[in-house]
């Protein structure tokens, strides 16, 4: 049987950003689906199934705090694990995303394209994390899990 890649949706209203995203997971092999603002990320989250969405803040129609809001909210697409990866790094930016329930939070101008993928790659084989693992687990309390990233400062 033929291994099925992992779908990665990437919603950036950044054109070259999308560009190098899409080769950079591609060459990784991933499939690699783009939006290029908040509804049209909604819409491909719901008719795609990714197993994993990295998601910009900053976007125009909807932002990306109101993207995780409806992801959450919508039982289709409540178990995709969700990366921000926005400009946006004040400390209550990154909390409020967290909080939301996304598994991570990481700021464009102190993060590697290497950095990306690794963490793309944890958390789809994460036991705990990834979509199957929060299927499996009833998609619990998500701030929990994540209070790691504000809890020391």
């Amino acid at each position: 049987m033929e291994e099925t890649k992992a779908k990665i949706l990437f919603v950036d209203d950044d054109n070259f950003l999308r560009k190098v995203y899409k080769a950079e997971l591609g060459d990784h092999g991933y499939e690699v689906l783009l939006a290029a603002d908040g509804d049209e990320g909604l819409e491909k989250a719901q008719l795609n199934d990714p197993d994993l969405i990295i998601l910009d803040m900053i976007m125009p129609r909807k932002d990306g705090f109101e993207v995780l809001t409806e992801l959450q909210n919508n039982p289709t697409t409540a178990n995709i694990p969700v990366i921000i990866l926005s400009n946006l790094g004040q400390k209550d930016d990154i909390k409020k995303g967290l909080d939301m329930g996304a598994v991570d939070y990481l700021v464009k101008d102190d993060t590697t394209l290497e950095v990306i993928v690794g963490k793309v790659r944890e958390y789809l084989n994460s036991k705990t994390k990834s979509k199957k693992a929060r299927i499996a687990n009833g998609n619990g309390d998500k701030s929990a899990e994540n209070t790691e990233y504000y809890k020391s400062e």
